[in-house]
């Protein structure tokens, strides 16, 4: 009797392991709900929100929104990452707390390193 191999997927890099690690330990902390004086402070920047246009590859429709720089002076700490970009951050947080307003169906999967102030989103095609 022949034994069958499992099929194991190939080994992730290092990279992408850690990648993939960081996102979810990020997405699993939530931060604390704003006071309201901190949403209101924090919503005296929507008329500056900057919002991409859309862009595509086979699987997702993308865009980026670039909040206002010295926003991130008033954001509490607990919505960034020890890197200093914003955790992954769910629907009702970005929506509710940073009064991104976008459609429906669009995901915060990561933050542009370099310049923390810029959250990406994206939605399936």
């Amino acid at each position: 009797m022949q034994q069958q191999q499992q099929q194991q997927p190939p080994p992730q890099s290092q990279s992408q392991s850690q990648q993939q690690q960081q996102h979810v330990s990020s997405q699993n902390t939530r931060p604390k709900p704003l006071t309201s004086q901190e949403r209101e402070r924090i919503f005296a920047y929507r008329d500056k929100y900057y919002y991409s246009p859309r862009y595509s590859d086979d699987e997702y429709e993308y865009r980026h929104v670039a909040l206002p720089r010295d926003m991130l002076k008033i954001i509490p700490s607990s919505f960034f990452a020890e890197n200093g970009t914003f955790k992954i951050l769910h629907e009702d947080e970005w929506r509710s707390q940073l009064g991104i307003t976008q459609s429906l169906g669009w995901v915060h999967y990561g933050c542009h390193a370099p310049e923390p102030h810029i959250l990406l989103f994206r939605k399936p095609k």
